[in-house]
């Protein structure tokens, strides 16, 4: 199958699956999605959003988060993955938008990753979900899907991107990038997978990756499952 038809067959899967993409983290203005999208790193985004309240409720502005303290900060967020870190980040960024853009976040992909604890992907997430700018956000699960599709063989987060761009128009990137993480959650786990019985692996993905996700996951001695 041409990678022209491939793609076309998968938007047309994911669109007819999730017509409706709303956003996963829970939040009211560009400022508490970018705390959310930053707490959500190697958490899930159920976590952040059982977290995020309390933290609101006390700084839903980045003049209110850059004037708590790191330690207040750590103690709201402390079921979060790397909380000492994420708090000491919120702060920090908090303080940069106020002094370098009047307390708005600012509407580009530059300004947003000069600030300490925002990546390209975090980046992307709130250029193309609060401001409805074109952008293509890969994770970890994004990467894995689309190798398993034959979409990409990049060999990180960067190179996978860079392909699905080029693979997907534009104006469905957006839209696109939540569709294949709510899929990859609901149909398309990372081990154990029964590809054949797959929306889209069954019928995509080579024998060889289909080999690859049926193995069993390996636990190792003394931890848990």
């Amino acid at each position: 199958m041409k990678k022209a038809e491939k793609t076309a067959r998968v938007v047309e899967i994911l669109d007819a699956l999730y017509p409706e993409t709303p956003i996963p983290l829970d939040h009211a203005d560009p400022f508490t999605l970018l705390v959310a999208v930053m707490l959500s790193a190697q958490t899930t985004d159920k976590k952040v959003n059982e977290v995020t309240p309390a933290l609101f409720a006390r700084a839903a502005t980045p003049a209110a988060m850059a004037a708590l303290e790191v330690a207040e900060i750590q103690t709201l967020i402390r079921e979060i993955g790397l909380a000492p870190t994420k708090a000491k980040n919120l702060k920090r960024a908090s303080e940069l938008l106020v002094e370098r853009h009047g307390g708005q976040v600012p509407e580009s992909f530059e300004a947003l990753e000069a600030l300490p604890g925002v990546g390209h992907k975090t980046a992307s997430v709130v250029m193309s979900q609060a401001f409805g700018h074109p952008a293509f956000p890969v994770d970890t699960h994004i990467h894995r899907l689309a190798a398993r599709w034959g979409l990409s063989s990049g060999k990180n987060v960067e190179e996978t991107e860079r392909d699905l761009k080029r693979a997907f128009p534009e104006r469905l990137w957006n839209r696109l990038h939540l569709q294949i993480i709510f899929f990859g959650r609901e149909h398309c786990p990372a081990r154990g997978h029964d590809m054949e019985a797959c929306p889209i692996c069954g019928w995509a993905a080579t024998a060889a990756r289909k080999r690859m996700a049926s193995r069993p996951a390996v636990t190792r001695p003394g931890t848990r499952r």
